[in-house]
């Protein structure tokens, strides 16, 4: 049987919990079973942690993939509107219930967010291109948190299952000891 030390990983490093098929060779005195219930808990805690941090990234990324799905979308609006070389109206926000009105003439290029109060300018082109490689990566990104946070849940389970049977040892050990039936078979 392989030790919680020597575990298997999913792809991102997340340890894989260890199934113990038989308690009996895991634990085999009463005085190993608090121990071995105390690493199962922590493990358990550990993995619980683990899920709340995939899932707020997961959340995060879910409401930032249609921000910049929007974005692009506006992008490549703008090079149609400049292949005809019409200008064209909108109303942009500028708080949550403030927005203004403006004319867009033709441009060559925009100006993206990229953050932390950053804002750079790019030529068409190549702003379609790091949105589209941004929106890419941001999907990729979800779909592992979506995998990780299932794998997590698998390891919880098998951790959790784990524990019910160290407890069940830890009372079949104790009924032993006080019946003085000496060493369970």
């Amino acid at each position: 049987m392989e030790s919680m030390d020597t575990v298997k990983s999913n792809p991102r490093g997340i340890p894989q919990a260890p199934f113990v098929e038989k308690i009996e060779e895991y634990v085999s005195t009463y005085d190993e079973v608090d121990p071995t219930l105390k690493k199962f808990q922590e493990t358990v805690a550990k993995y619980k942690f683990m899920e709340v941090n995939v899932l707020r990234r997961a959340t995060g990324l879910r409401e930032k993939i249609p921000d910049i799905e929007k974005t692009l979308e506006m992008v490549k609006f703008i090079e149609s509107k400049n292949e005809t070389s019409e200008s064209f109206g909108t109303s942009f926000e500028l708080n949550d219930t403030l927005f203004a009105k403006a004319t867009i003439e033709p441009t060559d290029t925009v100006y993206l967010w990229l953050g932390a109060n950053v804002m750079l300018s790019y030529p068409i082109p190549e702003a379609i291109e790091l949105l589209t490689s941004k929106l890419s990566t941001a999907k990729e990104s979800l779909a592992q948190c979506e995998e990780d946070a299932e794998y997590l849940r698998e390891q919880i389970t098998v951790m959790e299952v784990n524990i019910r049977g160290s407890e069940f040892s830890k009372w079949a050990l104790n009924v032993w000891d006080d019946c003085k039936w000496g060493k369970p078979p």
